[in-house]
C-alpha cells in the first residue's frame, strides 16, 4: 500500500534552497515517482510507495528533489561526531525484542514544522517498515533530560513504574497496557511475554517502554536542542535502516549526527551507520530492460542525480548508495533510478516489439478439468489456507517456518493438505459432508472420508 505524505510548500522551498512555483513542485515530485493527491492550503499531498521510506518526510523529499533538479549531485554529506555515549543491550531481551540501536542528533531548532514532520515520519515508519511496531519501534527523547549510559533490558511488569506520555500519573507496565490508549492498541506485541522491555538511563529513569510508549520525562518540546533516538525491533537491518532515516532527516534540518556505541554481550556497534552501500550496474542490461540507449557517462550523471556516487568502468557502473536507501537490493533497482532521472516525461514512446495472445497453461487446464470432474462425482470443493499452525495434531513432511507470524495459527507453510481437510470435517460434523477435495492444489485434491 502507498503512504500519504504531506509536504508544506514553504517548508519545502526553505529546504530546497531554490524558489519554484507550487505547480513546478507538484510536477517535479510527481516525476520522481510519487503520486499527486492534491493541494490544500499550501500543502501538497503525495502517495509514496513503500519501497521508498526515505521519502516519507518533507526533508527526504527535499533531499531527493535537490538531486533530481541537479542542484546537488552524488551522496549527501553529513557531519558525524565520534561516539561518546553508550547504549547497553542486556542479553535478557533476546527472547522478547532482541535488537536495539541508538543515535544522537545535536543542535536542533525544534520548531513546530520540524516537530510535526518528525512525529509524522516516526509514525509512518512504524506503520510500514515497522509493521505496526511489530518489527520496528522508534523512540525520540530530549537528551538533556536524562543521563547516559542508557540500558535496554527486560523486567518483570510490576517492578517498574513511570509516567507515560499523555498521562499525569505513574503506572506499572501492566497498568499501561490496560489504561493507556497506546497500551491497549499495542498490548498484543508484549502481553504474552513474562518480561517486558524498557530503556533506562544511568539513574534508573525510564525513557521508554518499547514498542508501547515513551516516558513523559523525555518528551520533546520547542526548547529541545539535542535528541537521543532509540530504535528497537526483531530484525537488525530494519532497525538500523529506520535509525538512519530518522537521523539523516534531522540532519537535513541542520542537526549534527553523533554516533552511539550500542553494546551487545558479544559485539559493539557504532550507529547510525552512514557507510555508503556498494552496487554495480551493467549499462547494457539496464538499456535492454528500460528500452533506452544510455551511454555510461549519461548513466553516471543520472545516478548522481538520484543521490548516488558513481563512476564508469567500461559498460559497468560502480555506485555508492546512501545508507537510507533501504530499497536497493539488485541492479534492477538502480535501473529504476536511471529511468526516473532520465525523465518519465521524456521516455521514448512506441508499441511493444512483440505481440502475444494469452492462453491457459496446460497444467491449469488439467486442474480445471479435474475440478469439474470431481464436483460431478459428488465431491465438494474447499479452499484451505496455505499458512497453517505448527501445532496441528497430524504428522506431515517438514515445513517452512514464518519468521514474523500474525498469530499461532499462521506459523508455517503447509506441506500437506490432510490437516486442513480433517479440520474442515471436524468443523462440519453436523453437516452431510461425505466427500471433499481441496481445489487449491488440484493435482492432489482427491481426499476421501468413508
Amino acid at each position: 500500500t502507498v503512504t500519504n505524505v504531506d509536504v508544506p510548500y514553504e517548508d519545502l522551498i526553505d529546504l530546497l534552497g531554490k524558489r519554484l512555483s507550487l505547480e513546478e513542485c507538484v510536477d517535479r515530485i510527481t516525476f520522481m515517482g510519487a503520486g499527486p493527491e492534491g493541494v490544500q492550503d499550501g500543502t501538497m499531498t503525495f502517495d509514496i510507495f513503500p519501497n521508498r521510506p526515505d521519502l516519507y518526510s518533507v526533508e527526504g523529499i527535499a533531499r531527493g528533489l535537490r538531486g533530481f533538479l541537479g542542484l546537488e549531485l552524488g551522496l549527501p554529506r553529513y557531519s558525524v561526531g565520534s561516539a561518546t555515549t553508550d547504549f547497553i543491550v542486556n542479553p535478557n531481551v533476546a527472547d522478547v525484542r532482541p535488537f536495539a540501536l541508538g543515535g544522537i542528533v545535536r543542535g536542533l531548532d525544534l520548531d513546530t514544522a520540524l516537530l510535526r514532520s518528525l512525529v509524522d515520519l516516526q509514525e509512518k515508519l512504524h506503520l510500514t517498515v515497522g509493521r505496526k511496531r511489530r518489527k520496528v519501534a522508534i523512540g525520540i527523547h530530549d537528551l538533556d533530560r536524562v543521563t547516559a549510559p542508557f540500558t535496554y533490558k527486560a523486567v518483570l511488569p510490576p517492578e517498574v513504574r513511570f509516567t507515560p506520555l499523555g498521562l499525569a500519573e505513574e503506572m506499572d507496565l501492566l497498568d499501561i497496557l490496560v489504561k493507556h490508549e497506546k497500551g491497549r492498541e499495542y498490548a498484543h506485541l508484549v502481553a504474552s511475554q513474562p518480561v517486558f522491555p524498557i530503556i533506562t538511563d544511568a539513574k534508573g529513569n525510564v525513557l521508554s517502554f518499547p514498542p508501547i510508549i515513551n516516558g513523559v520525562l523525555t518528551q520533546l518540546t520547542p526548547d529541545t536542542r539535542n535528541v537521543f533516538i532509540d530504535v528497537t525491533g526483531t530484525e537488525l537491518e530494519a532497525v538500523g535502516g529506520c535509525l538512519t532515516i530518522i537521523a539523516t532527516s534531522l540532519a537535513e534540518r541542520g542537526g549534527k549526527i553523533e554516533l552511539v556505541r550500542t553494546k551487545y554481550h558479544d559485539r559493539t556497534i557504532e550507529t547510525p551507520d552512514l557507510t555508503p552501500r556498494p552496487h554495480t550496474l551493467d549499462v547494457r542490461r539496464a538499456n535492454d530492460l528500460l528500452g533506452l540507449s544510455l551511454k555510461p557517462n549519461e548513466a553516471v550523471e543520472f545516478l548522481q542525480r538520484m543521490r548516488h556516487d558513481a563512476r564508469a568502468e567500461g559498460d559497468v557502473i560502480m555506485a555508492s548508495s546512501p545508507a537510507y536507501r533501504l530499497d536497493l537490493l539488485h541492479e534492477v533497482d538502480l535501473s529504476e533510478d536511471l529511468a526516473i532521472a532520465s525523465g518519465y516525461d521524456r521516455y521514448p514512446r512506441g508499441l511493444p516489439q512483440g505481440m502475444t495472445i494469452g492462453a491457459p497453461l496446460a497444467a491449469n487446464e488439467f486442474g480445471e478439468t479435474l475440478r469439474t470432474l470431481l464436483i460431478g462425482y459428488g465431491y465438494q470443493e474447499v479452499m484451505s489456507l496455505t499458512i497453517a499452525s505448527a501445532k496441528e495434531p497430524v504428522q506431515t513432511p517438514p515445513r517452512v517456518e514464518v519468521l514474523n507470524p500474525l498469530g499461532e495459527e499462521f506459523t508455517t507453510l503447509r506441506s500437506s493438505l490432510l490437516p486442513a481437510l480433517l479440520n474442515i470435517f471436524r468443523l462440519n460434523k453436523h453437516r452431510e459432508l461425505r466427500r471433499t477435495c481441496d481445489g487449491s492444489l488440484r493435482r492432489r485434491c482427491t481426499t476421501k472420508l468413508r
